[in-house]
């Protein structure tokens, strides 16, 4: 099952990217998430090391896996199986080991926003590059971390620090792609252009004008309430559209009453 804002109709995103390297996680269903993150982002490429209830079909492992990843099923077909973390990267040319905790190596710490620049850097020149994620209760090992390049952690709260898997591949995956131009699925779309000092200043003489009339304005207050009116008003920076649009809510405030009080008198008077 496709989750909303997928659109089949529209190209992937597609390219050289980190790949991920799960080991041995313990859910099927965390598989799946994981799936789904990482094609929200652009990354394509998974591996699994070891996974607890095996691969692809064991202990039902697929079906849930499938189900999670909410149609990033291509992601879960092409997963790659291996035995260890070694075997997992051995054709990588740098490796990033990611962890919540202080592990007392001699690594480089980064956060995914500092890591991201140099990645696509080193992809940009041809190397493989990988992400190693730990399992759900205790994370990466220190032997595992020592075969990485650099530890890569999240800026989170430090009292609570824990990730989910799928979490913490969705976070290095946004950051990837931000870093290499990823971009919003829409934008603002704005059909009416920026309303015309005309229309702005017709609002403003007809609104100021009722205002005086029912004694919005107390005696030598006018000049500074006006201005002050008018910059509230110019913060919107309205559109023509808008500016006609407000400009009829100020003028049913104003009419509708007295075409109501207008037809009561005439109801009476027929009576």
């Amino acid at each position: 099952m496709t989750g909303s804002g997928t659109d089949r109709t529209r190209p992937a995103v597609e390219g050289p990217a980190p790949v991920v390297i799960l080991i041995e996680p313990q859910l099927a269903e965390n598989i799946g998430m994981c799936a789904r993150a990482m094609a929200n982002f652009g990354l394509s490429e998974m591996r699994l090391v070891a996974p607890r209830d095996g691969w692809p079909s064991g202990g039902g492992l697929k079906k849930g896996a499938t189900a999670a990843a909410s149609g990033a099923t291509h992601i879960l077909a092409n997963a790659r199986l291996f035995a260890s973390a070694a075997e997992a990267i051995a054709d990588l040319n740098h490796v990033l080991a990611t962890t919540a905790r202080e592990r007392g190596q001699m690594k480089r710490v980064m956060t995914p926003a500092e890591a991201m620049p140099g990645l696509a850097e080193r992809i940009g020149g041809g190397e493989r590059v990988g992400i190693l994620f730990g399992r759900e209760r205790i994370g990466l090992t220190n032997e595992e971390i020592s075969l990485a390049d650099a530890i890569l952690t999240f800026p989170v709260n430090p009292a609570f620090a824990s990730l989910n898997l799928a979490q913490a591949v969705l976070l290095a995956g946004y950051e990837w792609f931000s870093t290499t131009g990823g971009q919003p699925p829409f934008r603002e779309t704005t059909l009416s252009p920026p309303a015309r000092r005309e229309t702005i200043l017709s609002m403003f003489t007809y609104l100021e004008a009722e205002l005086d009339i029912c004694g919005f304005f107390p005696p030598g207050k006018k000049p500074v309430m006006t201005a002050n009116l008018r910059d509230i008003l110019h913060r919107l920076a309205m559109t023509e559209q808008e500016a006609r649009t407000l400009r009829g809510v100020f003028k049913s405030l104003v009419e509708g009453p007295k075409k109501a009080r207008l037809a009561a008198r005439r109801e009476e008077a027929g009576d």
